[in-house]
């Protein structure tokens, strides 16, 4: 299974930076995995949100193959424990998905396009993180996720 990570628009901090490619190094010696950035829609300054979510989403979609399984990182998305996701991982890599799609939208979530297209949300919190902040979590908890799966002592429970 390949793994691809899909995020809106750069990262400015280069701290966050840094620590992102640590854990995407990580992350390779286990699994082919790919961090793509969208760029930020233009002109959004003269758009409804709904207008940016929806051409945010038009980019988004364009990234998804036939046989992808497209999970949204959403407010509303299923909350797992660190094991429960990497149990959730085994069985995506077990059933032969071929690319696991997980997507960090813009700051007003996703088009209902992207919805409907989704094969299911996933939350990291109850809590609202920036999208830039949340792309080290979701490359440290995919990182923690395979580490389980390898019985290596970077998780203690």
């Amino acid at each position: 299974m390949k793994i691809k990570l899909l995020v809106i628009g750069k990262t400015d901090d280069k701290n966050l930076q840094v620590l992102i490619q640590k854990y995407e190094k990580r992350l390779r010696h286990y699994i082919n995995f790919d961090l793509e950035i969208i760029p930020d829609v233009k002109n959004i300054k003269n758009m409804s949100e709904k207008d940016q979510k929806d051409k945010e989403g038009q980019f988004i979609l364009k990234k998804v193959v036939p046989g992808d399984q497209l999970w949204l990182l959403d407010e509303k998305g299923e909350m797992f424990r660190s094991v429960e996701f990497s149990r959730f991982l085994q069985k995506k890599m077990n059933s032969g998905v071929k690319r696991f799609v997980l997507v960090i939208g813009g700051p007003y979530g996703f088009s209902e396009a992207v919805y409907n297209k989704s094969t299911g949300k996933i939350s990291l919190s109850k809590m609202t993180f920036s999208h830039q902040m949340i792309r080290l979590f979701a490359v440290e908890q995919l990182y923690r996720a395979f580490s389980i799966l390898k019985n290596e002592p970077y998780h203690h429970e």
